[in-house]
């Protein structure tokens, strides 16, 4: 059993599923306030957009984890995840009208950002390699 928890866990597909299952569930709940039509729009976009940056999260921090040296190197790369992340979301729900976009955004942002530091630390300790 192990074994196979194991590779769901390296799974990309699992990942990005969880993320677009989580996040877009989520938004769903952030805007439950709203007609169903809107509600459900803000679920799929970000449900789209979880998916999308837990892929871009994973590369972003490995290849700026290895541009910055000393302290610069554990704050930098999550920082610059961060700051990429609130970008995309928040424009792409503003293009979408979503009626709650920073409870839209607030959870998903928070999860990928500690996401970030936690991986970027990882990576610069030797133990995420």
């Amino acid at each position: 059993m192990s074994g196979w928890v194991a590779r769901l866990g390296r799974s990309s597909t699992v990942h990005v599923t969880f993320a677009f299952l989580a996040m877009g569930g989520w938004a769903l709940f952030a805007n439950r306030v709203h007609p169903l039509p809107r509600m459900l729009l803000a679920g799929v976009v970000q449900g789209a957009l979880s998916a999308c940056l837990t892929l871009y999260l994973k590369s972003a921090v490995e290849r700026f984890s290895k541009r910055f040296k000393g302290s610069a190197a554990f704050v930098a790369p999550p920082l610059i995840a961060c700051l990429g992340s609130a970008s995309i979301l928040i424009a792409i729900h503003a293009l979408a009208a979503t009626p709650e976009i920073f409870r839209t955004v607030a959870v998903p942002l928070a999860v990928s950002t500690s996401y970030a530091a936690i991986y970027n630390y990882s990576l610069l300790t030797g133990k995420g390699k």
